[in-house]
């Protein structure tokens, strides 16, 4: 997975449709989810297409998310935003401020009026989960 400040980087030096070429690009590197996941209960609500969440704890402590969305840009959207926090503490999660770090990129762009309302789902759900793990 490309780090945020490399996918940041390159989001802000392109325009207009090489940007929705690079955010689709971004989706389609995103570590597969397994379909046994893809539940009801791992549904992110608020979205107009399904997009779907499964948090992990690895040994150490770390949190790594699994994630999908049956739709190119918001799958791009949900890769850029698991670039802030795949594989960080859950203290470590909960420091960033994640609407911060996206709002220069102007994701919301990239998504209908009833998708863009699954990105704060997302982010609580992340939050949500960096919280009942936090130490």
């Amino acid at each position: 997975m490309r780090t945020f400040a490399e996918i940041s980087e390159e989001l802000t030096f392109l325009d207009g449709i090489e940007q929705k070429i690079a955010l689709k690009e971004i989706g389609e590197a995103l570590e597969p989810m397994p379909e046994a996941l893809k539940t009801d209960a791992t549904l992110v609500r608020g979205c107009a297409s399904k997009v779907w969440t499964y948090p992990t704890v690895l040994p150490d402590g770390r949190l790594h998310f699994y994630a999908d969305a049956e739709a190119a840009f918001p799958k791009g959207v949900v890769a850029t935003i698991l670039s802030l926090v795949q594989d960080k503490s859950p203290n470590e999660i909960l420091a960033i401020d994640i609407d911060r770090e996206l709002a220069p990129l102007g994701l919301e762009r990239f998504l209908t009026k009833q998708r863009t309302n699954g990105i704060p789902g997302m982010i609580a759900l992340i939050r949500a989960t960096a919280e009942r793990y936090a130490g």
